[in-house]
């Protein structure tokens, strides 16, 4: 490690692997999937526990109400579990926000719920990259930074729902995030420990067709088709697709037997603009193919949802931010760059309030959201380093510009 100051080595001397991987062994043996109540609960009680070494107050949020369309067409709501809050040093006048999930997408039920070693390096297991392991180094990070005399304040957010958009979270990220300097969000980098620059925005949309049902075989012109008028809607709108906008129509849900025209469809689809203006043109073009599609097929139709994560742009603030991080990152050994990514996370919600972040402080690993999801152990102290030192220089340097 070269660049560093004798107070900065000595900062990051305590920083081991050994307390960080067995956090995230103990913690990823959780199955914490976002619908898995009992889990979430058991997860946020553990982390609380954690973070409570540190200085502050540790409380759990209960969730904003969050609907979803049912296969009746109904809106119902949906259970989220609580989220984590620590609030250290309220009263400073600069502070940051670090964010993280406890939720992870093996649901209860999913056969992939325990670790094993690949090799001496690479953890294979449910939730290790994404982000068990970015938990844990967070706290190791903040733990290290908390024996610098430190004067800058943060609050930790841990939501139970990143991986379903958020919604649950949502009001309480931008409650927090308001008046920050700046903040670190721990996804797992991107391949190569590449850090995401530019996000797209996404939203999550369903349609519910109500048509009218009637004899398949007698009466069929006195039917009107939802299923149809469904299709139809979902072929205008991936026809829409163009650089800077991608829709993926997922699902279309109906009930009817094969001898019954269909009077209901649920239209289920996510949509990614780059740019807020093509968040807007895309929501006209939307309401222009529901209002063409329902004449056309005679049917009634319904929108739910809208563009929960904005899109993330890249400000001068947030190309600061990155040259604060890179700059510690170098001096560490540990280069680094950052390229534009199609995903979206919590990093979207913070940079649409104006302040800058970086969400891929996380820890190295790789086919997150699936059975063959790893960590590199080595990863894990070199990370905590990383925010320990990030802390302490934007603590003692302030440079980034107003």
């Amino acid at each position: 490690m070269t660049g560093l100051t004798p107070a900065e080595q000595h900062l990051l001397a305590p920083v081991e692997r050994a307390p960080i991987l067995a956090h995230t062994l103990d913690w990823a043996a959780i199955n914490s999937g976002t619908a898995h109540l009992d889990g979430l609960a058991t997860m946020a009680e553990r982390l609380a526990g954690a973070f409570a070494a540190l200085p502050g107050e540790v409380r759990l949020v209960d969730p904003a109400p969050v609907e979803k369309v049912d296969s009746q067409g109904r809106t119902r709501e949906i259970a989220h579990g609580r989220h984590l809050v620590l609030s250290v040093r309220p009263e400073a006048e600069r502070r940051v926000i670090l964010t993280g999930h406890m939720d992870t997408v093996y649901p209860v039920d999913h056969p992939f719920q325990t670790c094993d070693w690949l090799d001496d390096n690479t953890l294979h297991g449910p939730g290790t990259a994404d982000m068990k392991g970015g938990l844990a180094l967070m706290l190791a990070g903040l733990t290290a930074y908390e024996q610098s005399s430190p004067t800058l304040g943060y609050d930790v957010l841990i939501n139970s729902d990143e991986e379903t958009g958020s919604l649950s979270s949502a009001p309480l990220i931008a409650q927090l995030a308001q008046g920050k300097l700046a903040a670190l969000t721990y996804e797992p980098a991107l391949p190569g420990g590449q850090m995401a620059r530019a996000r797209p925005g996404s939203g999550n949309y369903a349609v519910v067709v109500h048509g009218r049902s009637a004899h398949a075989g007698r009466n069929p012109e006195e039917g009107r088709n939802a299923v149809l008028a469904a299709s139809d809607l979902a072929l205008r709108l991936a026809a829409m697709r163009r650089p800077g906008l991608s829709v993926n129509p997922a699902k279309i849900e109906g009930d009817a037997p094969n001898n019954t025209v269909p009077d209901l469809a649920i239209l289920h689809f996510n949509m990614r603009p780059a740019t807020p203006e093509l968040a807007a043109e895309a929501q006209a073009h939307i309401k222009a193919a529901v209002a063409e599609v329902s004449a056309a097929h005679e049917v009634h139709m319904h929108i739910h949802g809208h563009v929960s994560r904005p899109p993330k742009a890249i400000s001068e603030q947030t190309e600061a931010l990155y040259g604060v991080v890179s700059k510690a990152a170098a001096d560490l050994g540990q280069p680094m760059s950052w390229k534009d990514t199609g995903g979206v996370c919590d990093g979207n919600n913070i940079a649409a309030c104006g302040v800058p972040v970086l969400d891929t402080m996380g820890a190295l690993g790789g086919s997150i959201h699936s059975p063959d999801e790893f960590l590199l152990a080595d990863s894990l102290d070199a990370r905590a380093r990383l925010t320990a030192l990030v802390l302490h220089r934007l603590d003692r340097n302030g440079v980034l510009p107003e």
